[in-house]
């Protein structure tokens, strides 16, 4: 099976990339292809830099910062002041007691795990890099931009505004992502509503916006890595829409950046992720914080699964900038406005490098 590839797996890097790319592409077996076929060393389109490796070894001191958990179940104005203060200092926090029972947590991890791990076969008729039917099936979406690819394959859905043909979702996931769509439309505005008072601003502020209104979910599925030093599973990046849900399972890897060092976010089984992203940094005119994050390569036998939900504005031909309620004389605005589509249009058409498109905004 992945004899077909012909990928370099010796770690040179004189190989002809581009190539290699392209025949790992159009093989369709993914990164789980590759791990089935028995290799014990990787190819070599997937080993990453000297500056990127030398950055993944631990270092020395213990780690002493821990990400917030918020409980939403507390009173309004302590959650929102919670949520408000995470948002600045880290950019990320998780949450518990935020309405969606484990259970259905729980089935949607299965059902994803289920789907990469079905035949090579049957997820190759998923297989495609255009997500004009709502549904595809990749291994790294800036597989032919970066310098290296990471060591993941993916299952993207639209789940808004609407969600795809029921037909064009695999049958092994299908029910739960219907019932995880309408949770996380659910969650996602609740958590909307307490940013935007932690902001000061009207509940419904960022909802006005359209920023619930657009909605994409992937399903990450990190294979045993033979070689996890010399790889990532997702290189670091920040998101660019609004907001991101994150559902993860058990085996860790989550890292984010804190004041220059990485951090790691250990899994809680119940609860969710929850980031900033750079959309909502500029809204925000700097208030809050969209930080660099990634995964570390999974050097577990056991294989990690991960499902993201990136709330992104509909109104994709609207002005973006920050809210004229948070500039003043005092503090003006940091970023120029600008059309939301050509914002998306760089992220898509440049590799996860950890350089976020913020900077390009600024004043």
């Amino acid at each position: 099976m992945a004899t077909a590839v012909n990928v370099n797996v010796n770690g040179e890097n004189h190989c002809d990339r581009a190539g290699e790319v392209k025949r790992f592409d159009e093989s369709k077996i993914g990164v789980k292809g590759l791990v089935d076929s028995g290799l014990t060393t990787i190819p070599s389109i997937f080993i990453h830099p000297p500056e990127t490796l030398s950055d993944l070894k631990p270092k020395p001191k213990p780690q002493s910062v821990v990400i917030p958990t918020i409980d939403l179940s507390g009173p309004r104005s302590t959650v929102v002041e919670q949520v408000a203060a995470a948002s600045r200092t880290f950019g990320f926090f998780q949450i518990i007691n935020h309405g969606i029972p484990v259970q259905v947590l729980d089935r949607m991890i299965g059902s994803i795990r289920a789907f990469h791990e079905q035949p090579t076969d049957v997820k190759a008729k998923f297989y495609t890099r255009d997500i004009a039917t709502g549904v595809n099936f990749i291994s790294n979406v800036d597989l032919f931009l970066s310098k290296a690819a990471s060591w993941r394959d993916t299952l993207q859905i639209k789940l808004a505004p609407t969600l795809p043909e029921l037909e064009n979702i695999p049958e092994v996931c299908r029910d739960e992502v219907v019932e995880w769509s309408l949770h996380s439309e659910t969650l996602g505005e609740r958590l909307m509503g307490l940013l935007s008072e932690g902001l000061g601003l009207d509940t419904d502020r960022l909802k006005n916006t359209t920023c619930l209104d657009a909605r994409m979910m992937v399903g990450h599925y990190y294979p045993r890595c033979p070689q996890p030093d010399l790889t990532v599973g997702i290189a670091s990046h920040t998101d660019p829409g609004v907001l991101t849900l994150l559902l993860q399972d058990h085996i860790g890897g989550l890292q984010i950046k804190h004041q220059g060092e990485w951090v790691d976010i250990k899994p809680v089984h119940g609860a969710l992720v929850i980031n900033i992203a750079d959309i909502l940094q500029i809204l925000s005119n700097d208030e809050y914080v969209s930080v660099e994050h990634r995964v570390l390569a999974n050097p577990s036998e056991e294989a990690r699964v991960s499902i993201a939900v990136f709330f992104n504005p509909s109104a994709r031909e609207a002005l973006y900038g920050p809210f004229s309620e948070l500039t003043s004389p005092e503090k003006p605005p940091r970023y120029r406005q600008f059309v939301y589509h050509d914002y998306m249009r760089r992220f898509f058409t440049k590799e996860l490098d950890g350089k976020t498109l913020t900077n390009y905004y600024r004043i």
